[in-house]
């Protein structure tokens, strides 16, 4: 980085420090002031000493209402109404803020929207309109309707208030803990990981801020890489809140000199975080909120020795999302297991196989027979069982038994 830019960085990392004073009593006002816990579960799996802040307990289920509410807190009296573009948890935020101070909120929605979000959105009070496919299609609707209604647009992250607003997190976690080494921040658009980033390098230097990201959108990672922001390409995740194309130039300024590493998280390891966080944390998590408990736990990010605070940002995930991750986590643990084999198509046969199944405390779900397809051996039918286990062990266990009965079969995903 040159001096210019350095100098460029750290005049926004004090304005930030600045602004988050202020903002910290706006949000202290009208937000929740999170709760913080150690994990005794998790801090065996990884290692180290891990503690959870349960963002997805604040108000609208995520950390983006504390960003809106100092941005709005700070325009209330210079417009009448605010737009905003989102599909998530900005949606809320700014709706939210807009009720608290008596704005008129406009929230643009991309046409594929959950319907959860958008009714969750108009229960804020905001007038909501569905646009657009993609985001950038989205976004321009609402910047035209900002200027045609001369309403405030309110950005989801490269705006100095709104990261400011987020950095209030950071006051938290000074205040709710005594000592910590590394804080873990999901990275989207970059002003979470911005705002604490400032706050903590300016009191506690000593403490490493560390950003994550899905493999699917890794547009911090390469940003850091290039030197400046850039567009990447980007696939499906299961984090979809942090699936940002390209990171904002005021937040980038400040990642690049408040944060001290960025790392890629896959899709399995943050299913198998939400899967965890509900089974034995009795926590509902967002995939962009998981993402930071599913480095620790998958040893991307190493809690040893260290005390480590993973941020929860948010639990707003569709629900239709939650019974498949409650699947492939189960799967993954040897609770829920699928075998397919071949059983002669006479009597007797099946009720031999789903004996052994039984008799090691398998509870059968789920039976599928083929006898159309044309490479069954004659007289045949394939089968495929699905059923409840007790680990991965006894799967194995049965597999075994039903091979020396005289039965092939396999575990299939």
């Amino acid at each position: 980085m040159s001096s210019a830019s350095s100098a460029d960085a750290e005049t926004l990392v004090r304005e930030v420090v600045s602004r988050s004073r202020e903002a910290l009593e706006i949000v202290r006002k009208y937000a929740h002031k999170t709760p913080v816990e150690v994990s005794a579960t998790f801090s065996s799996m990884a290692g180290g000493k891990v503690l959870l802040k349960y963002e997805n307990l604040q108000k609208t289920g995520a950390f983006k209402v504390r960003g809106a509410l100092y941005k709005v807190y700070k325009i209330k009296d210079k417009y009448e109404g605010v737009v905003a573009a989102s599909a998530g948890n900005h949606a809320q935020g700014v709706a939210y803020a807009a009720k608290i101070f008596g704005l008129k909120a406009v929230i643009v929605m991309p046409e594929g929207a959950p319907i959860s979000k958008i009714e969750a959105t108009k229960g804020y009070g905001a007038e909501v309109i569905l646009a657009g496919r993609l985001f950038d299609e989205t976004l321009k609707v609402a910047l035209r309707i900002a200027e045609e209604r001369n309403y405030a647009f309110i950005h989801a992250f490269d705006d100095i208030d709104i990261i400011a607003g987020q950095a209030t997190i950071a006051y938290d976690l000074m205040e709710q803990v005594e000592g910590f080494d590394q804080v873990i921040v999901p990275v989207g658009g970059g002003g979470l990981i911005s705002g604490v980033g400032a706050v903590l390098k300016y009191y506690r230097p000593y403490v490493s801020v560390i950003g994550v990201e899905p493999e699917a959108a890794p547009k911090t990672l390469e940003a850091l890489k290039a030197g400046r922001p850039v567009e990447v390409q980007t696939g499906s995740t299961i984090a979809d809140g942090l699936l940002v194309k390209k990171i904002g130039n005021l937040t980038f300024k400040i990642i690049q000199r408040v944060v001290d590493g960025v790392y890629l998280v896959g899709e399995d390891e943050i299913a198998h975080a939400i899967y965890l966080l509900l089974e034995r944390g009795k926590v509902l998590a967002e995939g962009a909120g998981a993402i930071s408990l599913a480095a620790l736990l998958s040893g991307k990010i190493s809690a040893r020795n260290r005390t480590s605070i993973a941020i929860i940002s948010g639990g707003n995930i569709d629900l239709t999302h939650i019974y498949r991750i409650i699947l492939r986590g189960l799967a993954r643990e040897g609770r829920l297991a699928r075998i397919r084999g071949f059983v002669r198509d006479s009597p007797g046969q099946l009720r031999t196989v789903l004996d052994i199944i039984a008799r090691h405390r398998g509870n059968v779900i789920g039976i599928q027979h083929d006898r159309i397809d044309p490479h069954i051996p004659a007289w045949h039918a394939l089968v495929t069982i699905t059923f409840e286990a007790m680990g991965r062990e006894v799967i194995r266990k049965i597999l075994d038994e039903l091979s020396s009965a005289g039965y092939s079969f396999e575990e299939v995903s």
